[in-house]
């Protein structure tokens, strides 16, 4: 600010107060004010609910006294730090909001002053009209008691009249902009960053969600958008009720809010990769749901309310801390699509046979140590994948999976694979290798599973391969290495799948010709004296 700077003729003044108008940062919008105005207050009420639930925190019996009132106290100052910042934020924008509203008076005063003609048409200088006296903003801009009301009409920071002969604040040029209106029905947070590099911040996002109620948005993509101080959303986020499809991954979110339940037309929701570690009870009320992802987060348990999501097709709860599946996915008749790998469940539940349209179950990196009889209740199941689980045995009713196609029951602890399995004849894939000391044999009935194009049964036990497996016409993949074999020998093994065939069906039939040889016929003395007498 110029304070010396010597101003002589209107011109000059005019020049300097539009200069002036311009050096603030731009306006926020009406929807940014109204969503800082929202963000103070449920951070106000927010705060104290948040110390409570640390006061309340039980201690656990191992850990000191001391140690635990440490932990307590750094809680409460993180909880009171990011409480203040985002209120001081908030404070910011409507600090930002005051003083335009108080420039906008004092730039219509100096148009007044410039518009009043003299007795001979001429404008007067602006040093004949006395100014009334501008008042004075408070200390502190938002905690005033009277917000200032916003004009009517308002002026840009645009001086491009300065050019002009005469001066004049007045024209089709000077209305102030605000932040651009948007009108499509796809919104994401690049058009409420400052730059492509920023990420929306608390108070953007809940700029971002007043504009996109107000537009029936359908679809938000804010994955990765998020800086990493917003930890939780707002509760406007349910005002949301026309979105569709709303994807919040890659970010930093611990809480969802209960206000979720509002977003009704929602068919698709990514919430992977956060640090999500409850559900609340209201995401049973997305009765519209299809997609949803809420892999790489932080789950102990689901809400009972999940079953109430019957439309949902695909669900993905992979890496997370899931010690076992409710007995509420049974519920899911319309689910296709079931990722539960990586966690710790050690049992997947009975009521899995009511996932009647269930094509896909992977429960890789799990803690399971057998499949329940009710899969075979699935006969839509095409892709089934347990690896590096515990499991000891399938099931005898994996005979009626009509449907499947792929098998991986890789590193477990499988001892056998039963006959019952050669019966889910459409398998193209199937891999029961590294199950190390434990398989020593594979189904005599094998060969059944004429349509089986690869199958791995490496890292076993296994000397001897049935002699079905000459009917394994279609099989191009073939991985047996780390197996004790003799029949086929190694080098056979070594020559490919089809070298394999070849050499069981030419075994078979060697053996089926030796079995169909002659037997000598007995001589006269034989039938003489051998012979029993008839009467």
């Amino acid at each position: 600010l110029q304070l010396d700077k010597r101003l002589d003729t209107t011109e000059q003044v005019v020049e300097e107060i539009m200069r002036i108008h311009r050096s603030l940062p731009p306006r926020p919008g009406l929807d940014e004010v109204e969503a800082a105005r929202s963000l103070i207050q449920k951070l106000e009420k927010e705060e104290p609910i948040l110390l409570e639930a640390i006061a309340n925190q039980r201690k656990p019996s191992e850990v000191p006294d001391e140690l635990f009132a440490v932990l307590q106290e750094m809680k409460r100052g993180l909880v009171r730090f990011r409480s203040k910042e985002q209120i001081r934020e908030a404070a910011k924008l409507l600090d930002l909001e005051t003083v335009h509203s108080h420039f906008d008076d004092f730039i219509q005063r100096a148009s007044d002053c410039i518009a009043s003609p003299s007795p001979n048409g001429v404008s007067a200088p602006a040093s004949s009209r006395p100014l009334p006296r501008a008042p004075t903003p408070p200390s502190s801009l938002y905690f005033s008691e009277k917000t200032p009301a916003r004009p009517k009409e308002m002026v840009s920071r645009d001086d491009s009249f300065v050019s002009k002969a005469k001066p004049s604040l007045y024209g089709d040029g000077f209305v102030a902009p605000r932040t651009p209106q948007i009108v499509d029905s796809t919104l994401t947070a690049g058009k409420f960053a400052d730059n492509d590099g920023e990420k929306l911040s608390l108070i953007k996002l809940a700029s971002l969600i007043e504009v996109s109620a107000k537009k029936a948005t359908k679809e938000l993509n804010l994955q990765n958008k998020l800086s990493a101080q917003v930890e939780w959303l707002p509760d406007s986020i349910g005002k949301l009720s026309t979105l569709t499809s709303l994807d919040l991954s890659e970010n930093n979110i611990v809480v969802l809010p209960n206000t979720i339940g509002g977003l009704v037309s929602l068919t698709n929701l990514d919430l992977r990769s956060n640090r999500i570690n409850q559900l609340p009870e209201s995401i049973g009320e997305l009765l519209n749901l299809v997609y949803l992802d809420l892999s790489s987060n932080q789950l102990s348990s689901l809400p009972s309310s999940f079953s109430r999501l019957l439309q949902l097709e695909e669900l993905n709860l992979s890496c997370n801390n899931l010690p076992v599946l409710p007995e509420s996915v049974g519920s899911l008749a319309n689910l296709k699509k079931l990722d539960v790998e990586t966690n710790d469940i050690e049992e997947i539940p009975y009521s899995i046979g009511g996932c009647s349209s269930l094509k896909e179950l992977r429960a890789d990196y799990n803690k399971l140590k057998a499949l329940p009889e009710a899969i075979g209740k699935i006969t839509t199941l095409e892709i089934l994948s347990v690896r590096y689980n515990n499991i000891r045995q399938l099931p005898t009713t994996m005979s009626s999976l009509a449907s499947l196609r792929e098998l991986d029951v890789s590193f477990n602890e499988l001892e056998s694979v039963p006959e019952s399995l050669c019966f889910a004849t459409s398998l193209v894939k199937l891999n029961v290798g590294n199950n190390f000391a434990d398989m020593i044999s594979l189904p005599r009935s094998l060969g059944n599973l004429e349509m089986l194009e690869e199958l791995d049964i490496s890292n076993n036990q296994i000397r001897v391969l049935p002699e079905s497996f000459r009917s394994l016409t279609k099989l191009r993949v073939f991985a047996s290495q780390e197996n004790p074999l003799q029949v086929p020998p190694r080098d056979i093994a070594e020559k490919g799948p089809q070298a394999v065939v070849q050499y069981m069906n030419d075994l078979v039939e060697t053996r089926n010709a030796k079995s169909l040889v002659v037997k000598p016929k007995k001589s006269w003395v034989q039938m003489c004296f051998f012979s029993k007498p008839e009467f």
